[in-house]
């Protein structure tokens, strides 16, 4: 089992809001689920040029279960504008407060660990930043723009917060910053979003993904949802419609692994057949990639399937 962080610092606990909850029993994972602990040479490599750069990953701050294989081949998932949410979702292991201003200095520490780790492709994702006037939208764009001139030969992929109730110019201005990849999860279906993402709104994270294709039809956008939260598969292929509708090139599907016990239990583990038929099914519906499987992450193997996903784009129009 993954070690479980709690508490931030010495004494602050890690999610305040959920304290009051009662406790969910933490069911333990089937053998499809299990991964080796970190410790390789690569592991630890990465990790000194991540801490060296005082840099924050949503690897370590997610607790995800890949972090031993990704950090082992130098793929790491930047996580800017610090490490503490405005947000209080009810499966996400971030640390839920207050946030400290922005650093300044951030997108060039990026852009420097970035071309020193000879990265091909990067993830960057950030905390909701609900405090600022942009939601954080310009520096999004200003860490786009500093990893373009440090390692021109990296392609960019972005995991967005949802702007919500931000002007229109901030959604534009990360678009307009021409990120490979642009990805907003939608998380879960429409009917679970209160209790799992109370913050967030169904249609407007939509709405999102369909704004980055029509003002930028060739720019590539992913999305992905968790299953194991209660979610009906009618539910899961519906919101499969509503990504295609919008444009959306792909689509990712994961396990739900719940962090602590305050948080959102496990409705069921999805055995790695039903994430084949999901995967199938998302196929026939027209995404150009799928990624299905019980440790499917938002970013896990990004750099290959991004490398796919623009083959799978050239095919298609070779056939049209």
């Amino acid at each position: 089992m993954a070690v479980v962080i709690d508490t931030v610092g010495a004494k602050r606990p890690r999610h305040p809001e959920k304290q009051a909850r009662p406790d969910s029993p933490i069911l333990r994972k089937p053998e499809w689920l299990r991964v080796r602990a970190p410790g390789s040479p690569g592991y630890n490599a990465t990790r000194e040029i991540v801490k060296g750069h005082g840099l924050v990953t949503v690897c370590e701050e997610a607790a995800c279960p890949n972090i031993g294989e990704c950090w082992s081949k130098s793929h790491a998932t930047m996580m800017i504008m610090g490490e503490v949410c405005t947000r209080a979702c009810a499966f996400c292991n971030v640390a839920t407060g207050k946030p400290a201003p922005l650093d300044p200095t951030e997108p060039a520490r990026v852009a420097d660990a970035v071309a020193k780790m000879g990265l091909k492709h990067v993830v960057i994702t950030s905390v909701d930043r609900d405090d600022l006037a942009d939601g954080g939208a310009a520096h999004f764009a200003a860490v786009i723009h500093a990893i373009r001139a440090a390692a021109p030969e990296t392609t960019v992929e972005i995991l967005t917060p949802d702007f919500l109730r931000k002007p229109i110019e901030a959604v534009t201005a990360v678009i307009d910053a021409r990120p490979d990849v642009f990805n907003h999860n939608l998380e879960t279906v429409p009917r679970l979003y209160l209790p799992i993402r109370p913050g967030a709104r169904y249609y407007n994270s939509l709405r999102l993904l369909e704004r980055v294709k029509e003002r930028d039809p060739a720019q590539f956008t992913k999305s992905g949802l968790m299953v194991g939260l209660g979610e009906a598969k009618e539910e899961v292929m519906q919101v499969m419609d509503d990504m295609r509708s919008a444009g959306v090139d792909f689509i990712t599907i994961g396990q739900y692994l719940q962090p602590t016990r305050k948080h959102a239990p496990i409705d069921r583990f999805v055995h790695p057949d039903e994430f084949r038929a999901y995967e199938e099914i998302a196929r026939a519906k027209g995404f150009l990639m799928v990624s299905a499987s019980p440790l499917t992450r938002s970013s896990h193997h990004a750099g290959e399937d991004f490398a796919r996903l623009q083959a799978a784009r050239r095919a298609q129009e070779a056939a049209a």
